[in-house]
């Protein structure tokens, strides 16, 4: 029997899964309960919310996440049910809530989930104070200290040690691969992979400069840089694409390239993961070297949902378990701050500490929406990747041996080659 005089605290989780997520609800579940709290698993995300259902939901007891923490996956599930949608939706969510008699909601998820947190907080009016954990593997979430998002340093783990294996797989049969990598609006994740496992090259959005980017900008890099490796006298090489360009390319080009249904998920993106951006590069470029009488063996892949359920690495688990710890124990706390009054972002910060900090200080006062941490190409540390990568540089179109030898794996005349790479590398005549 439950006592429903006991305080009741809720976690759901939304969005894509990490590593980690299980770890964070272990240590919120047991803080919560070790301090005389009931734990309500909520199952699915927003998604039964919405429909203002309080019967898919699980009371969650120490025996239920006391060795979780080290699992893949979420026992709760996850959905990108959006409770923002309409109005509606938003009022039987916070109806749903209170009906279950929760008074503090554990949220972990992402930009998007951290949106709709604040909002069902701001919607209950203080009654239902809300601590957001924040999860992705995209690392997008502009945390303090440049502390990483939770997940995203398991899924750079793995998705380096596939890439590694890949690119054995290349160098033993003489073949390029393109690989996609998750990452709608920030490329962390494919630069982090691609630089810890040395890919030849790596291409994100931050790159580009302006708000667009073309099909044919990317397809020019990809080519270059094959051209660019048999020059050298190689065959075989690994090119890592964020999603992201997807995001940043006009959606009407977009929705022309062969194969390409544009479709929109629940916040109203392009669901990037239905577009086969790797396909559609690989033909593309395949295409460009037939037209030239050449071919090049390119096998296309993403990776994304081999990193989103892996076990966590102990970072992960260690990190995952103090954000826990401490949004259940802001939960459980008096608010010092009005800010705080509806709920915040719990993150931790320089010393170990753990720090709740006020949804508005991530919200984007034009937008309304959560902001985005973007990779800096200004930093040092894009530096150090780009200055490992292999792609054509405005030096190799200005040195006479070099741009001969590039002209000549293109099957052209160096001036041709120079007017059509040039533009591409930024080279100012």
């Amino acid at each position: 029997m439950e006592d429903m005089s006991r305080r009741r605290i809720g976690i759901l989780v939304g969005g894509g899964p990490a590593p980690g997520i299980n770890s964070a609800i272990s240590a919120a579940a047991m803080k919560a309960i070790d301090d005389g709290c009931d734990v309500i698993g909520i199952l699915d995300g927003w998604e039964h919310l919405i429909a203002g259902r309080t019967d898919m939901v699980r009371q969650l007891h120490v025996a239920d996440v006391s060795r979780i923490h080290t699992e893949g996956g979420s026992i709760l599930r996850t959905s990108r049910a959006n409770p923002t949608k309409t109005p509606e939706s938003l009022e039987r969510t916070v109806k749903a809530l209170r009906e279950l008699s929760i008074s503090g909601l554990v949220t972990i998820g992402g930009d998007d989930t951290a949106f709709a947190a604040r909002e069902v907080a701001e919607a209950a009016d203080g009654t239902i104070r809300v601590a957001h954990v924040p999860k992705t593997i995209d690392n997008d979430l502009p945390l303090p200290a440049d502390m990483p998002t939770f997940g995203y340093e398991t899924a750079r783990w793995v998705g380096s040690d596939l890439c590694l294996n890949l690119m054995e797989d290349s160098r033993t049969t003489n073949r390029w691969f393109f690989v996609v990598v998750m990452g709608r609006k920030a490329g962390h994740l494919a630069l982090g992979i691609g630089r810890a496992a040395g890919a030849t090259c790596t291409i994100i959005g931050e790159e580009f400069k302006g708000d667009r980017i073309t099909f044919d900008d990317v397809c020019t890099i990809l080519e270059g840089a094959i051209l660019k490796r048999r020059a050298l006298g190689r065959r075989d090489g690994l090119a890592i694409i964020a999603e992201g360009i997807g995001e940043k390319m006009d959606p009407e080009e977009l929705a022309g390239l062969p194969g390409v249904h544009v479709e929109y998920d629940a916040y109203d993106h392009i669901r990037l993961a239905e577009i086969p951006m790797e396909t559609i590069l690989k033909r593309a470029v395949q295409k460009r070297f037939a037209d030239r009488g050449d071919n090049v063996t390119i096998t296309d892949l993403r990776l994304g949902y081999e990193l989103r359920c892996a076990k966590p690495i102990t970072f992960d688990i260690d990190y995952t378990r103090t954000l826990g710890f401490g949004a259940a124990r802001f939960l459980l706390s008096e608010p010092k701050d009005e800010a705080l009054r509806v709920g915040g972002m719990v993150s931790l910060g320089r010393g170990g500490h753990v720090r709740v900090l006020p949804f508005d200080e991530f919200r984007d006062p034009e937008t309304g929406r959560t902001r985005v941490r973007t990779v800096d190409t200004d930093s040092e540390a894009y530096e150090v990747a780009r200055q490992y990568m292999l792609r054509l540089e405005p030096a190799d179109l200005r040195d006479p041996d070099m741009l001969e030898r590039l002209a000549r794996q293109a099957r052209t005349d160096t001036s041709t080659f120079r007017a059509k790479f040039g533009p591409a590398v930024g080279l100012e005549e």
